[in-house]
C-alpha cells in the first residue's frame, strides 16, 4: 500500500474548480527524427508500452472512508491509454499564439480523479512542422524534480534507443495490492491517535527555527518575510481560466551575466531577469508598486528529506528588485540577499514542511481554500507573495521523446488564490525554456510579460558585459 504523504495529499485538498493543482508541460518535438516517421497510432502504442510498468502512470487514488486519513495509491485495473492520450490540431495559422491559446484551455481543465492523474495531448498542425505534446500530471504525484524525471522515462539519447534508465526509482514498480476499507480505517484511526506525539516531535525544532529566524532578522540576514508583498493586478481570487506564454533564451547568456557578478548564481540571474521583466510589464501598465515584488521560490529537498512521498520541497521567499531600475544594481543586491536567504533556508530542517503537512487534518486544507475563496480574503488581506518562480534542472544534452528530438520543454506550474502568476524555467540542451501561466482574467495577455524577458536580458548584458 502506497499512502500519500501529508504534503502530497495537501495538493488534493487545496484543489478547487478555480485552483487546479496539476503541473503542465508543453513539449515541442521534431517528428522528422522519428524512425519510420510520425504516426499518431504508433506514437500511442509505443507510449503505452513505455508507461505500462511505471507506477505514476498506472495508479489511481483510493480515499479512506470518512476521509479520516490521507488517501492511498492503488493500481488502476481498468487502465485505458485512450482515456489519457488525445489527438488534436492547433487552429490556423498554427503559430505560437494559437498554440498558447490551446495550451491555456487545456490547462484550465481539471484531471479526472477516478483514474490515474495524468493526461497527454498530441497537437498537430503547427506551422513549424513540429509536433506539440501538452502534458498534465497532478502535483500530488510529482513535484518539479520528479516531474522532470517523469519526462525522462519517455526519452532516450538517440531516436531508436531504449528509454533512459529510471535508476531504481521505487515509483517505477506497480504495487497491485488493494487495501480493504477496514484496513484503511484501522490505519487512519492509528494515525489520528498518534498525532499528539507527532506534534511533540516537531514543535521543538519549529520553535528553534523561529528563534533562529528572529536572530537573523535582527542582523538583516533573514530571507524576505511573507505577507509583506505589495498588491498587484495578479494578486487576488483566481478563476479556473488560464493564459499561457513561453519563450527560451541561451543558457550561455545567463552564465555570462552570472560570471560578471561575484557570488551570483544562475538562480540569482533568473530571479533578477524575471524581476526586470515584471518591472517593465507593470510600468507599461502604470501599475508598478513602490515596494519590490516578492516571489515564493520552491526548493527541492530530495537529497535531504528522510520522509516518504513524491513531493520533497521547501520554499524560500525572495524580493525581485522590481523597485530598482538599474539591472546591475538589481542583480548585485539580489546575489547578497539570496545568499542570506539560502543560508537561512539551509538552517531550517528539510522535513519541516512535510512534517507539518503530515500533522494537519485531511480536511484542513480544503476548509482553508473555501474560506479564502468564499470570504474574498485574497482580495482584502495582506499579500503573502506575488508569484511563484521555479528553476528546475533539465537535460544538458539532446533528448528524443518517443523518437522525436525534443526541441523545447516549457514547464507550467500551478497558480493560487492570492498569486495568479507562475514562472517556471528549465534548462534544456544549452537553452533556458521559460513557461509562464496566469489567471486569464488577471493577465489575459501574459505574452506581454514574456516579451519583456529578452528585452531585460539584453539590458542586463549591456549593463554588466559592455
Amino acid at each position: 500500500m502506497d499512502r500519500l504523504s501529508g504534503l502530497d495529499a495537501s495538493f488534493l485538498y487545496l484543489e478547487s474548480g478555480a485552483q487546479m493543482m496539476h503541473v503542465c508541460g508543453l513539449i515541442l518535438v521534431d517528428p522528422a527524427t522519428m524512425p519510420g516517421g510520425y504516426d499518431f497510432d504508433t506514437f500511442k502504442a509505443v507510449l503505452e508500452g513505455r508507461v505500462s510498468h511505471i507506477a505514476m502512470f498506472n495508479r489511481k487514488l483510493k480515499f479512506v472512508p470518512g476521509r479520516i486519513d490521507f488517501p492511498v495509491w492503488i493500481l488502476d485495473r481498468e487502465f485505458d491509454i485512450d482515456r489519457h492520450v488525445h489527438r488534436m490540431a492547433v487552429p490556423s495559422p498554427g503559430g505560437d499564439a494559437e498554440l498558447a491559446e490551446v495550451a491555456g484551455h487545456l490547462a484550465g481543465i481539471p484531471l479526472d480523479r477516478s483514474r490515474p492523474l495524468w493526461e497527454m495531448y498530441v497537437i498537430e498542425g503547427l506551422a513549424s512542422g513540429q509536433i506539440a505534446v501538452f502534458t498534465k500530471m497532478h502535483h500530488a504525484s510529482v513535484d518539479g524534480v520528479s516531474g522532470s524525471n517523469m519526462i525522462s522515462y519517455l526519452c532516450s539519447l538517440e531516436p531508436d534507443a531504449p528509454p533512459l534508465d529510471t535508476g531504481g526509482d521505487p515509483s517505477a514498480v506497480v504495487n497491485d495490492r488493494e487495501p480493504s476499507d477496514l484496513e484503511l480505517i484501522g490505519r487512519g484511526v492509528v494515525a489520528t491517535i498518534t498525532k499528539p506525539w507527532q506534534a511533540v516531535r516537531i514543535v521543538s525544532p519549529t520553535v528553534k527555527t523561529l528563534v533562529d529566524t528572529a536572530g537573523r532578522a535582527r542582523q538583516g540576514k533573514a530571507m524576505a518575510a511573507p505577507l509583506t508583498a505589495p498588491r498587484t493586478s495578479f494578486n487576488g481570487t483566481i478563476t479556473g481560466h488560464r493564459s499561457i506564454a513561453f519563450t527560451d533564451i541561451a543558457l550561455d547568456d545567463i552564465k555570462q551575466v552570472k560570471n560578471a557578478v561575484p557570488g551570483a548564481t544562475v538562480n540569482d540571474v533568473v530571479l533578477a531577469l524575471t524581476g526586470g521583466a515584471l518591472r517593465r510589464y507593470l510600468s507599461d501598465r502604470g501599475e508598478l508598486p513602490d515596494a519590490s515584488l516578492l516571489a515564493s521560490v520552491p526548493v527541492s529537498v530530495h537529497g535531504e528529506s528522510r520522509r516518504q512521498g513524491r513531493n520533497k520541497v521547501s520554499s524560500m521567499f525572495c524580493r525581485l528588485g522590481t523597485d530598482v531600475a538599474d539591472p546591475r544594481q538589481r542583480i548585485e543586491s539580489m546575489a547578497v540577499a539570496n545568499a542570506n536567504a539560502k543560508s537561512h533556508h539551509q538552517a531550517v530542517p528539510a522535513d519541516t514542511l512535510q512534517e507539518w503537512a503530515e500533522f494537519a487534518a485531511p480536511r484542513t486544507f480544503g476548509l482553508a481554500v473555501r474560506m479564502v475563496s468564499g470570504l474574498g480574503l485574497a482580495e482584502r488581506g495582506p499579500v503573502i507573495h506575488n508569484l511563484v518562480i521555479s528553476n528546475v534542472p533539465g537535460p544538458p544534452v539532446p533528448l528524443y521523446f518517443m523518437g522525436a528530438r525534443m526541441d523545447a520543454l516549457y514547464p507550467l506550474g500551478p497558480i493560487f488564490h492570492g498569486a495568479g502568476l507562475n514562472v517556471t524555467v528549465i534548462s534544456n540542451n544549452g537553452r533556458m525554456n521559460i513557461g509562464v501561466i496566469a489567471c486569464r482574467e488577471m493577465m489575459p495577455h501574459v505574452s506581454d510579460l514574456v516579451d519583456q524577458i529578452p528585452v531585460e536580458l539584453a539590458a542586463m548584458k549591456d549593463a554588466l558585459l559592455a
